[in-house]
């Protein structure tokens, strides 16, 4: 059995353990490249890549994550999904995405490469979520929402049914969006207003 290599020792990585502990994923890693780390969990801090095994990368922040995925060279872990959370029928889940305890995702879903969906997070029915999204603790994407790359759906956010987020985009914690919101957007209240822009 290869071993799980978990890519970043913080405060993310310990809550991919917890969720790779759980779904019977005992060899794991830790790798991190701030030396000064020794150990996290209890667990001993490699500060070279291995050559082999396969990498989930548990950075919270898209933009770096996606840069650190883009320089991997070792297969990627398919999806951990923790045996708490709730997954519907023909809900598609790509590579080194992370479903956390407590989530709920509903039929005909479908989630890209490296996404978090994290802490008691729903996602409902016929929802299309990107690459490196993540929708935050306790979020909710009603049914027949998209969500664009690299987009991030803050804590107890709502997104009503039927919209589409843009890539990039910065959804705040307790916002509740009401209507479409184009790429690179900044949304904050509720009803959700945008405010600004994020970096292109």
């Amino acid at each position: 059995m290869n071993d799980l290599i978990i890519y970043g020792a913080s405060g993310h990585g310990k809550v991919v353990y917890d969720a790779a502990l759980k779904s019977d994923k005992h060899d794991v890693i830790f790798y991190d490249d701030d030396v000064k780390k020794k150990s996290i969990l209890n667990q001993r801090i490699t500060h070279e890549l291995p050559k082999d095994g396969s990498v989930v990368v548990a950075v919270g922040d898209n933009r770096i994550r996606q840069k650190l995925v883009s320089q991997v060279t070792l297969d990627f872990e398919k999806a951990i999904i923790h045996p708490s959370s709730v997954l519907g029928v023909d809900v598609e889940i790509g590579e080194g995405t992370v479903v956390f305890a407590g989530s709920v995702i509903n039929p005909d879903v479908k989630i890209g490469k490296h996404v978090i969906i994290n802490t008691k997070a729903t996602v409902e029915h016929d929802c299309d979520i990107e690459n490196f999204v993540h929708i935050s603790p306790n979020a909710t994407l009603c049914g027949t929402v998209e969500v664009g790359e690299g987009t991030q759906i803050g804590a107890g956010a709502v997104v009503l049914p039927n919209l589409k987020i843009g890539k990039w985009c910065i959804i705040a914690a307790g916002a509740v969006v009401t209507r479409n919101i184009p790429d690179h957007s900044k949304v904050i209240g509720v009803p959700g207003k945008i405010v600004g822009t994020t970096d292109a």
